[in-house]
Protein backbone atom coordinates (compact mmCIF):
# COMPACT_ATOMS: atom_id res chain seq x y z
CA UNK A 1 0.00 0.00 0.00
CA UNK A 2 3.00 2.36 -0.38
CA UNK A 3 2.88 2.32 -3.91
CA UNK A 4 1.31 5.07 -6.55
CA UNK A 5 -1.37 2.67 -6.97
CA UNK A 6 -2.00 -0.71 -5.49
CA UNK A 7 -4.72 -3.34 -5.24
CA UNK A 8 -6.35 -4.73 -1.73
CA UNK A 9 -8.26 -7.47 -1.18
CA UNK A 10 -12.22 -7.12 -0.48
CA UNK A 11 -14.32 -10.03 0.81
CA UNK A 12 -17.54 -7.98 1.73
CA UNK A 13 -21.23 -9.76 2.70
CA UNK A 14 -23.03 -10.16 -0.46
CA UNK A 15 -26.53 -7.86 -0.05
CA UNK A 16 -29.58 -9.59 1.04
CA UNK A 17 -33.09 -8.05 1.78
CA UNK A 18 -33.05 -6.90 5.27
CA UNK A 19 -29.19 -5.29 4.48
CA UNK A 20 -30.26 -2.29 1.65
CA UNK A 21 -26.43 -1.00 1.75
CA UNK A 22 -25.23 0.05 -1.68
CA UNK A 23 -22.99 -1.57 -3.69
CA UNK A 24 -20.41 0.94 -3.96
CA UNK A 25 -21.59 1.83 0.07
CA UNK A 26 -20.98 -1.74 0.82
CA UNK A 27 -17.49 -1.54 -1.05
CA UNK A 28 -16.19 1.57 0.69
CA UNK A 29 -16.78 -0.18 4.39
CA UNK A 30 -14.93 -3.52 3.79
CA UNK A 31 -12.10 -1.38 2.15
CA UNK A 32 -12.23 1.00 5.03
CA UNK A 33 -12.05 -2.27 7.34
CA UNK A 34 -9.10 -3.55 5.48
CA UNK A 35 -7.11 -0.42 5.32
CA UNK A 36 -7.73 0.75 9.00
CA UNK A 37 -5.85 4.48 8.88
CA UNK A 38 -8.54 6.83 8.91
CA UNK A 39 -7.47 8.09 5.50
CA UNK A 40 -10.33 9.71 3.52
CA UNK A 41 -12.05 7.09 0.94
CA UNK A 42 -13.44 7.60 -1.99
CA UNK A 43 -15.11 6.60 -5.39
CA UNK A 44 -14.68 9.27 -8.04
CA UNK A 45 -17.57 10.11 -10.40
CA UNK A 46 -16.06 8.67 -13.36
CA UNK A 47 -15.31 5.24 -11.86
CA UNK A 48 -18.42 4.59 -10.14
CA UNK A 49 -20.28 2.37 -12.71
CA UNK A 50 -17.59 0.61 -13.80
CA UNK A 51 -16.29 -0.10 -10.15
CA UNK A 52 -19.55 -0.90 -9.00
CA UNK A 53 -20.69 -3.08 -11.85
CA UNK A 54 -17.26 -4.74 -11.51
CA UNK A 55 -18.02 -5.28 -7.72
CA UNK A 56 -21.35 -7.10 -8.15
CA UNK A 57 -20.00 -9.08 -11.11
CA UNK A 58 -16.96 -10.64 -8.98
CA UNK A 59 -19.57 -11.37 -6.43
CA UNK A 60 -18.51 -8.89 -3.88
CA UNK A 61 -15.16 -10.21 -3.15
CA UNK A 62 -11.85 -9.88 -4.93
CA UNK A 63 -9.45 -7.01 -5.33
CA UNK A 64 -9.67 -3.12 -5.26
CA UNK A 65 -7.45 -1.19 -7.22
CA UNK A 66 -6.81 2.52 -5.12
CA UNK A 67 -5.02 5.67 -6.09
CA UNK A 68 -2.70 6.70 -3.04
CA UNK A 69 -3.52 10.27 -3.72
CA UNK A 70 -2.30 13.41 -1.38
CA UNK A 71 -5.97 14.31 -0.20
CA UNK A 72 -6.66 10.86 0.56
CA UNK A 73 -7.72 7.48 -1.75
CA UNK A 74 -9.82 6.59 -4.54
CA UNK A 75 -10.70 3.61 -5.74
CA UNK A 76 -10.23 3.12 -9.51
CA UNK A 77 -11.81 0.16 -10.75
CA UNK A 78 -12.04 -4.00 -9.37
CA UNK A 79 -11.47 -7.12 -10.85
CA UNK A 80 -12.39 -10.59 -9.36
CA UNK A 81 -8.71 -11.75 -9.29
CA UNK A 82 -5.27 -10.20 -8.76
CA UNK A 83 -3.95 -8.35 -11.88
CA UNK A 84 -0.30 -10.15 -13.36
CA UNK A 85 1.35 -6.42 -13.26
CA UNK A 86 0.02 -3.49 -12.07
CA UNK A 87 1.82 -1.23 -14.81
CA UNK A 88 3.12 2.59 -14.22
CA UNK A 89 5.13 5.11 -16.09
CA UNK A 90 7.67 7.01 -15.10
CA UNK A 91 9.16 9.58 -17.38
CA UNK A 92 12.45 12.05 -17.90
CA UNK A 93 10.60 14.75 -19.54
CA UNK A 94 13.89 16.25 -21.05
CA UNK A 95 14.58 19.31 -23.36
CA UNK A 96 15.94 17.33 -26.16
CA UNK A 97 15.02 13.64 -25.25
CA UNK A 98 12.28 11.52 -23.15
CA UNK A 99 13.06 8.48 -21.09
CA UNK A 100 10.66 6.74 -19.90
CA UNK A 101 10.38 2.87 -17.94
CA UNK A 102 6.99 0.63 -17.31
CA UNK A 103 6.97 -0.73 -13.33
CA UNK A 104 5.56 -3.28 -12.14
CA UNK A 105 4.08 -1.78 -8.78
CA UNK A 106 2.89 -4.94 -7.52
CA UNK A 107 7.14 -6.29 -7.55
CA UNK A 108 9.05 -3.14 -8.11
CA UNK A 109 10.28 -4.93 -11.25
CA UNK A 110 10.94 -3.18 -14.65
CA UNK A 111 8.92 -4.28 -17.44
CA UNK A 112 9.99 -1.94 -19.92
CA UNK A 113 12.51 0.73 -20.96
CA UNK A 114 12.62 3.41 -23.98
CA UNK A 115 13.29 6.77 -25.21
CA UNK A 116 12.70 9.41 -28.06
CA UNK A 117 13.64 12.79 -29.00
CA UNK A 118 11.28 15.52 -28.07
CA UNK A 119 9.49 16.68 -30.73
CA UNK A 120 9.12 19.82 -29.52
CA UNK A 121 13.19 20.93 -31.14
CA UNK A 122 10.84 21.00 -33.95
CA UNK A 123 9.35 24.79 -32.30
CA UNK A 124 13.08 25.52 -31.16
CA UNK A 125 16.12 23.62 -29.48
CA UNK A 126 16.47 25.15 -26.35
CA UNK A 127 14.07 26.33 -23.47
CA UNK A 128 14.30 30.16 -24.17
CA UNK A 129 12.88 29.15 -28.03
CA UNK A 130 10.05 27.55 -27.08
CA UNK A 131 9.09 29.95 -24.54
CA UNK A 132 9.12 32.95 -26.91
CA UNK A 133 7.01 30.78 -29.31
CA UNK A 134 4.73 29.72 -26.56
CA UNK A 135 4.15 33.26 -25.72
CA UNK A 136 4.05 34.82 -29.18
CA UNK A 137 0.51 36.31 -28.93
CA UNK A 138 0.33 36.78 -25.08
CA UNK A 139 3.51 38.67 -25.97
CA UNK A 140 1.43 41.21 -27.84
CA UNK A 141 -1.37 41.46 -25.44
CA UNK A 142 -0.28 43.46 -22.08
CA UNK A 143 -3.75 42.17 -20.24
CA UNK A 144 -4.74 38.92 -21.78
CA UNK A 145 -7.78 37.48 -20.53
CA UNK A 146 -8.26 35.01 -17.70
CA UNK A 147 -8.76 32.02 -20.12
CA UNK A 148 -6.84 33.29 -23.28
CA UNK A 149 -4.80 30.28 -24.07
CA UNK A 150 -2.00 31.22 -26.66
CA UNK A 151 -2.12 28.83 -30.11
CA UNK A 152 1.91 28.34 -29.35
CA UNK A 153 1.75 26.78 -26.04
CA UNK A 154 -1.14 25.11 -27.57
CA UNK A 155 0.88 23.12 -30.12
CA UNK A 156 4.02 23.04 -27.60
CA UNK A 157 1.66 20.83 -25.41
CA UNK A 158 0.10 18.96 -28.13
CA UNK A 159 3.55 17.86 -29.38
CA UNK A 160 5.03 16.92 -26.59
CA UNK A 161 1.75 15.04 -24.94
CA UNK A 162 1.80 13.41 -28.90
CA UNK A 163 4.95 12.37 -28.03
CA UNK A 164 4.24 11.19 -24.52
CA UNK A 165 1.42 9.08 -25.80
CA UNK A 166 3.92 7.62 -28.43
CA UNK A 167 6.33 6.61 -26.12
CA UNK A 168 3.95 5.02 -23.41
CA UNK A 169 2.59 2.77 -26.55
CA UNK A 170 6.18 1.61 -26.91
CA UNK A 171 6.52 0.86 -23.48
CA UNK A 172 3.19 -1.22 -22.95
CA UNK A 173 4.27 -3.15 -26.88
CA UNK A 174 7.41 -4.27 -25.06
CA UNK A 175 5.59 -5.23 -21.81
CA UNK A 176 2.65 -7.08 -23.74
CA UNK A 177 -0.13 -5.18 -22.41
CA UNK A 178 -2.22 -1.79 -23.88
CA UNK A 179 -1.72 1.74 -23.02
CA UNK A 180 -5.36 1.90 -21.01
CA UNK A 181 -3.01 -0.80 -18.59
CA UNK A 182 -0.68 1.84 -17.22
CA UNK A 183 -2.00 2.99 -13.95
CA UNK A 184 -0.15 5.85 -13.06
CA UNK A 185 2.31 8.22 -14.21
CA UNK A 186 4.95 10.34 -12.73
CA UNK A 187 6.92 12.66 -14.51
CA UNK A 188 9.88 14.25 -14.00
CA UNK A 189 11.34 17.58 -16.09
CA UNK A 190 12.83 21.42 -16.18
CA UNK A 191 10.11 23.83 -14.94
CA UNK A 192 9.27 24.98 -18.29
CA UNK A 193 8.98 21.52 -19.51
CA UNK A 194 6.54 21.16 -17.06
CA UNK A 195 4.42 24.06 -17.90
CA UNK A 196 4.47 23.28 -21.74
CA UNK A 197 3.14 19.75 -20.56
CA UNK A 198 0.52 20.45 -18.43
CA UNK A 199 0.13 23.64 -20.85
CA UNK A 200 0.63 26.12 -18.76
CA UNK A 201 1.42 29.76 -19.48
CA UNK A 202 5.58 29.94 -19.32
CA UNK A 203 5.88 34.05 -19.96
CA UNK A 204 7.00 34.67 -16.97
CA UNK A 205 9.92 32.46 -16.60
CA UNK A 206 12.07 33.83 -18.55
CA UNK A 207 11.70 37.58 -17.26
CA UNK A 208 13.18 39.18 -14.39
CA UNK A 209 11.71 38.37 -11.52
CA UNK A 210 12.27 34.73 -13.45
CA UNK A 211 8.77 33.48 -11.69
CA UNK A 212 6.79 30.74 -12.61
CA UNK A 213 3.22 30.23 -12.65
CA UNK A 214 3.38 26.86 -10.33
CA UNK A 215 6.02 24.74 -8.90
CA UNK A 216 3.70 22.27 -7.28
CA UNK A 217 1.22 20.94 -9.86
CA UNK A 218 -2.34 19.39 -8.35
CA UNK A 219 -2.61 15.24 -8.75
CA UNK A 220 -4.27 15.22 -12.64
CA UNK A 221 -6.36 12.25 -14.12
CA UNK A 222 -4.42 11.21 -17.48
CA UNK A 223 -7.49 11.83 -19.29
CA UNK A 224 -7.00 15.73 -18.56
CA UNK A 225 -4.02 15.78 -20.72
CA UNK A 226 -4.89 13.62 -23.49
CA UNK A 227 -2.96 10.54 -22.44
CA UNK A 228 -3.70 7.37 -23.59
CA UNK A 229 -2.57 5.98 -20.05
CA UNK A 230 -5.77 4.85 -18.12
CA UNK A 231 -8.17 7.66 -17.72
CA UNK A 232 -7.78 8.00 -14.25
CA UNK A 233 -4.44 7.45 -13.94
CA UNK A 234 -2.88 9.81 -11.28
CA UNK A 235 -0.35 12.18 -13.13
CA UNK A 236 2.03 13.51 -10.47
CA UNK A 237 4.70 16.26 -11.69
CA UNK A 238 7.66 16.38 -9.36
CA UNK A 239 7.86 19.60 -7.98
CA UNK A 240 9.88 22.58 -8.62
CA UNK A 241 11.74 25.34 -6.46
CA UNK A 242 12.13 28.27 -8.99
CA UNK A 243 12.11 28.98 -12.75
CA UNK A 244 15.88 27.60 -13.15
CA UNK A 245 15.51 24.37 -10.49
CA UNK A 246 13.10 22.16 -11.70
CA UNK A 247 11.59 18.58 -10.59
CA UNK A 248 14.51 17.02 -12.61
CA UNK A 249 17.29 18.20 -10.08
CA UNK A 250 14.69 17.14 -7.07
CA UNK A 251 14.89 13.61 -8.71
CA UNK A 252 18.12 13.61 -8.77
CA UNK A 253 18.67 14.58 -4.92
CA UNK A 254 16.64 11.65 -4.53
CA UNK A 255 18.61 9.19 -6.65
CA UNK A 256 22.07 10.39 -5.13
CA UNK A 257 20.64 10.24 -1.45
CA UNK A 258 22.34 13.67 -0.27
CA UNK A 259 18.93 14.28 1.65
CA UNK A 260 19.34 11.22 3.87
CA UNK A 261 23.13 11.21 4.41
CA UNK A 262 24.65 12.45 7.21
CA UNK A 263 28.09 13.49 5.84
CA UNK A 264 27.88 16.31 2.62
CA UNK A 265 27.73 15.10 -0.75
CA UNK A 266 27.77 16.88 -3.94
CA UNK A 267 25.64 16.40 -6.81
CA UNK A 268 26.64 17.51 -10.55
CA UNK A 269 24.12 17.19 -13.40
CA UNK A 270 24.95 18.09 -16.59
CA UNK A 271 22.24 18.67 -19.49
CA UNK A 272 21.16 21.90 -20.90
CA UNK A 273 22.95 23.48 -18.07
CA UNK A 274 24.81 22.53 -15.19
CA UNK A 275 23.44 21.80 -12.29
CA UNK A 276 24.85 21.32 -9.11
CA UNK A 277 23.54 20.56 -5.59
CA UNK A 278 25.58 20.45 -2.09
CA UNK A 279 24.50 19.12 1.90
CA UNK A 280 23.31 16.76 3.42
CA UNK A 281 20.37 16.01 5.75
CA UNK A 282 20.25 18.79 7.57
CA UNK A 283 20.80 21.74 4.99
CA UNK A 284 21.27 21.38 0.98
CA UNK A 285 22.02 24.72 -1.27
CA UNK A 286 22.31 24.19 -5.42
CA UNK A 287 22.85 26.94 -8.01
CA UNK A 288 23.08 26.15 -12.11
CA UNK A 289 24.84 28.03 -14.87
CA UNK A 290 25.39 27.50 -18.75
CA UNK A 291 28.24 24.71 -18.71
CA UNK A 292 26.31 22.11 -20.33
CA UNK A 293 25.83 22.57 -23.84
CA UNK A 294 29.80 21.99 -25.26
CA UNK A 295 29.62 19.21 -22.51
CA UNK A 296 26.65 17.41 -24.22
CA UNK A 297 28.57 18.02 -27.61
CA UNK A 298 26.21 20.93 -28.23
CA UNK A 299 28.62 23.35 -29.30
CA UNK A 300 31.48 21.58 -31.03
CA UNK A 301 30.28 21.44 -35.15
CA UNK A 302 30.94 17.86 -34.86
CA UNK A 303 29.60 17.53 -31.85
CA UNK A 304 26.32 14.98 -30.96
CA UNK A 305 24.53 13.81 -28.24
CA UNK A 306 25.63 10.23 -26.75
CA UNK A 307 23.81 7.81 -29.17
CA UNK A 308 24.85 5.66 -31.62
CA UNK A 309 27.93 6.87 -33.89
CA UNK A 310 29.21 9.35 -31.23
CA UNK A 311 33.12 8.64 -30.47
CA UNK A 312 32.42 8.17 -26.45
CA UNK A 313 36.28 8.20 -25.73
CA UNK A 314 39.52 8.52 -26.86
CA UNK A 315 43.08 7.57 -26.02
CA UNK A 316 46.34 8.77 -27.18
CA UNK A 317 49.70 6.85 -25.95
CA UNK A 318 52.03 10.06 -24.46
CA UNK A 319 55.04 7.99 -25.74
CA UNK A 320 54.24 6.08 -28.82
CA UNK A 321 51.43 8.44 -30.05
CA UNK A 322 49.18 5.94 -31.17
CA UNK A 323 45.46 7.00 -30.94
CA UNK A 324 42.58 4.76 -30.09
CA UNK A 325 38.92 5.49 -30.04
CA UNK A 326 35.25 3.99 -29.38
CA UNK A 327 32.23 4.78 -31.00
CA UNK A 328 28.81 3.88 -28.92
CA UNK A 329 27.38 0.83 -30.87
CA UNK A 330 30.64 0.09 -32.31
CA UNK A 331 29.65 1.77 -35.78
CA UNK A 332 31.17 4.01 -37.87
CA UNK A 333 32.23 7.30 -36.15
CA UNK A 334 29.53 9.93 -37.01
CA UNK A 335 30.91 12.95 -34.59
CA UNK A 336 32.18 13.39 -31.06
CA UNK A 337 30.08 13.56 -27.71
CA UNK A 338 30.74 15.19 -24.34
CA UNK A 339 32.81 11.77 -23.07
CA UNK A 340 34.69 12.20 -26.33
CA UNK A 341 35.45 15.21 -26.67
CA UNK A 342 36.79 15.70 -22.09
CA UNK A 343 38.79 12.03 -23.76
CA UNK A 344 40.32 13.68 -26.28
CA UNK A 345 41.50 17.79 -24.98
CA UNK A 346 42.51 16.08 -22.00
CA UNK A 347 45.25 13.70 -24.39
CA UNK A 348 46.19 16.32 -26.43
CA UNK A 349 47.05 18.42 -23.79
CA UNK A 350 49.12 15.58 -22.06
CA UNK A 351 50.70 14.84 -25.02
CA UNK A 352 51.69 18.54 -25.86
CA UNK A 353 49.74 19.10 -29.00
CA UNK A 354 47.59 21.74 -27.16
CA UNK A 355 48.97 24.90 -24.66
CA UNK A 356 47.92 25.47 -21.41
CA UNK A 357 45.16 28.03 -23.39
CA UNK A 358 43.55 25.41 -25.15
CA UNK A 359 45.30 26.75 -28.69
CA UNK A 360 46.90 24.10 -31.28
CA UNK A 361 50.99 24.43 -31.29
CA UNK A 362 53.31 24.74 -34.30
CA UNK A 363 53.91 21.09 -35.47
CA UNK A 364 57.06 23.45 -37.06
CA UNK A 365 58.54 24.58 -33.74
CA UNK A 366 58.11 20.95 -32.04
CA UNK A 367 61.65 20.04 -31.10
CA UNK A 368 60.59 16.01 -30.78
CA UNK A 369 60.59 14.33 -33.98
CA UNK A 370 57.79 11.79 -33.09
CA UNK A 371 55.26 14.40 -31.99
CA UNK A 372 56.06 16.60 -35.08
CA UNK A 373 55.30 13.82 -36.92
CA UNK A 374 52.15 13.20 -35.33
CA UNK A 375 50.97 16.69 -34.89
CA UNK A 376 51.40 17.03 -38.68
CA UNK A 377 49.67 13.88 -39.63
CA UNK A 378 46.69 15.20 -37.66
CA UNK A 379 46.59 18.90 -37.65
CA UNK A 380 45.09 20.24 -40.65
CA UNK A 381 43.90 23.50 -42.31
CA UNK A 382 40.23 23.86 -42.25
CA UNK A 383 38.61 27.14 -43.13
CA UNK A 384 41.48 29.25 -42.70
CA UNK A 385 42.37 27.46 -39.03
CA UNK A 386 43.92 24.82 -38.03
CA UNK A 387 42.07 21.84 -37.06
CA UNK A 388 42.95 18.36 -35.05
CA UNK A 389 41.42 15.33 -37.18
CA UNK A 390 40.22 12.53 -34.87
CA UNK A 391 39.30 10.21 -38.10
CA UNK A 392 40.23 10.72 -42.06
CA UNK A 393 39.13 8.61 -44.59
CA UNK A 394 36.11 11.33 -46.44
CA UNK A 395 36.33 12.90 -49.56
CA UNK A 396 38.70 15.67 -50.71
CA UNK A 397 36.68 18.75 -48.64
CA UNK A 398 36.70 16.49 -45.74
CA UNK A 399 33.47 15.76 -45.80
CA UNK A 400 33.15 12.55 -43.18
CA UNK A 401 35.96 13.33 -41.32
CA UNK A 402 35.84 14.17 -37.49
CA UNK A 403 37.34 17.61 -36.86
CA UNK A 404 37.98 19.31 -33.99
CA UNK A 405 38.34 23.08 -34.69
CA UNK A 406 40.14 26.14 -32.65
CA UNK A 407 36.41 27.13 -32.00
CA UNK A 408 35.70 23.94 -30.42
CA UNK A 409 38.31 24.17 -28.44
CA UNK A 410 37.72 27.86 -27.25
CA UNK A 411 34.05 26.08 -26.25
CA UNK A 412 35.52 23.41 -24.73
CA UNK A 413 37.85 25.64 -22.58
CA UNK A 414 35.07 28.22 -21.78
CA UNK A 415 32.75 25.00 -20.68
CA UNK A 416 35.25 23.35 -18.29
CA UNK A 417 35.93 26.88 -16.86
CA UNK A 418 32.10 27.52 -16.33
CA UNK A 419 32.07 23.63 -14.37
CA UNK A 420 35.02 24.35 -12.51
CA UNK A 421 33.96 28.10 -11.43
CA UNK A 422 29.94 26.32 -10.66
CA UNK A 423 31.65 24.15 -8.45
CA UNK A 424 34.10 26.27 -6.42
CA UNK A 425 31.90 29.05 -6.12
CA UNK A 426 29.08 26.80 -4.44
CA UNK A 427 31.47 25.26 -2.11
CA UNK A 428 32.89 28.50 -1.30
CA UNK A 429 29.39 29.86 0.21
CA UNK A 430 29.43 26.93 2.63
CA UNK A 431 32.86 26.97 3.87
CA UNK A 432 34.16 23.91 2.70
CA UNK A 433 36.88 22.58 0.93
CA UNK A 434 36.44 19.66 -1.88
CA UNK A 435 37.85 17.37 -0.06
CA UNK A 436 36.00 17.63 3.04
CA UNK A 437 33.22 15.69 0.56
CA UNK A 438 32.03 12.03 0.93
CA UNK A 439 30.94 11.54 -2.31
CA UNK A 440 30.09 13.51 -5.62
CA UNK A 441 27.73 12.18 -7.47
CA UNK A 442 27.56 12.72 -11.68
CA UNK A 443 24.29 12.37 -13.08
CA UNK A 444 23.12 12.01 -16.67
CA UNK A 445 25.19 10.67 -19.98
CA UNK A 446 27.47 12.64 -18.85
CA UNK A 447 28.00 11.16 -15.47
CA UNK A 448 27.74 7.55 -17.36
CA UNK A 449 29.92 8.36 -20.18
CA UNK A 450 32.88 10.68 -18.60
CA UNK A 451 36.15 9.48 -17.11
CA UNK A 452 36.98 11.78 -13.71
CA UNK A 453 40.29 11.32 -13.99
CA UNK A 454 40.59 13.05 -17.79
CA UNK A 455 37.96 15.63 -16.53
CA UNK A 456 40.41 16.41 -13.82
CA UNK A 457 42.88 16.96 -16.09
CA UNK A 458 41.45 19.63 -18.15
CA UNK A 459 40.31 21.49 -14.48
CA UNK A 460 37.00 20.75 -14.92
CA UNK A 461 36.05 18.78 -11.87
CA UNK A 462 38.53 19.19 -8.60
CA UNK A 463 41.50 16.89 -8.21
CA UNK A 464 40.11 14.14 -5.59
CA UNK A 465 40.57 10.70 -5.59
CA UNK A 466 38.59 8.61 -8.32
CA UNK A 467 36.54 6.68 -5.59
CA UNK A 468 35.04 10.16 -4.08
CA UNK A 469 33.13 10.42 -7.93
CA UNK A 470 30.00 7.97 -8.38
CA UNK A 471 28.29 7.90 -11.90
CA UNK A 472 24.26 7.05 -11.06
CA UNK A 473 22.59 7.61 -14.72
CA UNK A 474 19.75 8.93 -15.20
CA UNK A 475 18.72 10.73 -11.78
CA UNK A 476 15.76 12.39 -13.45
CA UNK A 477 14.12 9.25 -14.44
CA UNK A 478 15.51 6.64 -11.61
CA UNK A 479 13.65 10.06 -9.01
CA UNK A 480 10.51 9.06 -10.79
CA UNK A 481 10.64 5.60 -10.71
CA UNK A 482 10.89 6.26 -6.96
CA UNK A 483 7.87 8.36 -6.42
CA UNK A 484 5.97 5.48 -8.02
CA UNK A 485 7.22 3.11 -5.62
CA UNK A 486 6.99 5.00 -2.92
CA UNK A 487 4.60 7.06 -1.01
CA UNK A 488 6.36 8.71 1.16
CA UNK A 489 9.16 9.99 -1.25
CA UNK A 490 5.96 12.09 -2.30
CA UNK A 491 6.01 13.96 1.36
CA UNK A 492 10.24 13.92 0.82
CA UNK A 493 10.17 15.75 -2.66
CA UNK A 494 7.91 18.58 -0.14
CA UNK A 495 10.61 18.66 2.37
CA UNK A 496 13.61 18.87 -0.12
CA UNK A 497 11.66 21.90 -1.99
CA UNK A 498 10.92 23.61 1.39
CA UNK A 499 14.22 23.34 2.68
CA UNK A 500 16.93 23.97 -0.18
CA UNK A 501 18.56 27.38 -0.70
CA UNK A 502 19.28 28.29 -4.55
CA UNK A 503 22.23 30.51 -5.44
CA UNK A 504 21.82 32.92 -8.38
CA UNK A 505 25.52 32.93 -10.25
CA UNK A 506 23.76 35.24 -12.76
CA UNK A 507 24.30 38.44 -10.16
CA UNK A 508 27.50 36.26 -8.30
CA UNK A 509 31.03 38.85 -8.90
CA UNK A 510 32.41 35.38 -7.38
CA UNK A 511 31.88 33.38 -9.92
CA UNK A 512 33.05 35.50 -12.91
CA UNK A 513 36.36 35.63 -11.18
CA UNK A 514 36.76 31.82 -11.04
CA UNK A 515 35.40 31.85 -14.06
CA UNK A 516 38.33 33.85 -15.62
CA UNK A 517 40.97 32.00 -13.66
CA UNK A 518 40.04 28.75 -14.83
CA UNK A 519 39.92 29.44 -18.17
CA UNK A 520 43.52 27.71 -18.88
CA UNK A 521 44.64 23.83 -18.82
CA UNK A 522 44.48 22.83 -15.96
CA UNK A 523 43.72 26.83 -13.79
CA UNK A 524 46.14 29.79 -13.44
CA UNK A 525 46.79 28.46 -10.08
CA UNK A 526 48.41 24.30 -10.98
CA UNK A 527 48.77 23.42 -7.09
CA UNK A 528 44.84 23.09 -6.93
CA UNK A 529 45.62 20.05 -9.42
CA UNK A 530 48.34 18.47 -7.75
CA UNK A 531 48.26 15.37 -9.87
CA UNK A 532 48.22 16.71 -13.14
CA UNK A 533 51.50 17.30 -15.02
CA UNK A 534 52.33 20.71 -16.25
CA UNK A 535 54.57 21.02 -19.23
CA UNK A 536 56.23 24.13 -20.98
CA UNK A 537 54.16 24.31 -23.77
CA UNK A 538 54.67 27.53 -25.51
Amino acid sequence: MNTMVFTVRVDATPPVLHDNTADLDRLQQALARSLDDGRPLTIPYPCMTTVARAFRKAGFSGYALVSNLEQGREVVDFFAEKPAVLAAMALDLGTTHLEATLLDLQSGERLAEDNLENSQIAFGADILSRIHHATTERRQQKYPAPDFLDPGLGELQETIVTAVNKLAQMLAAQAGITASDIRALSVSGNTTMAHLFLGLDPYHICREPYIPMFNRAPMIYGSQLQLVINPVAPVWVMPSVGSYFGGDLISGILASGIAQSEKIRMLIDVGTNAEVVIGNSEWLIACAGAAGPALEGGVARMGMRAGPGAIESVAIDPETFAMEYRTIGDGLPKGICGSGLIDLVAALYLTRVIDIRGKFRDPDKEPDPARSAFMKAHLIERNGSRCFAVTTGGDSSGEGDVVLEQTDLNAMIRSKAAMYAILTTLINQVGLEFSELEEISVAGAFGRHIKPRQAITLGMLPDLPLSVYRAIGNSSLRGAEKVLLENSIREECEKIVSSITYLELNVNQEFMIRFSGARFIPHTDPSLFPSVPTFDTT
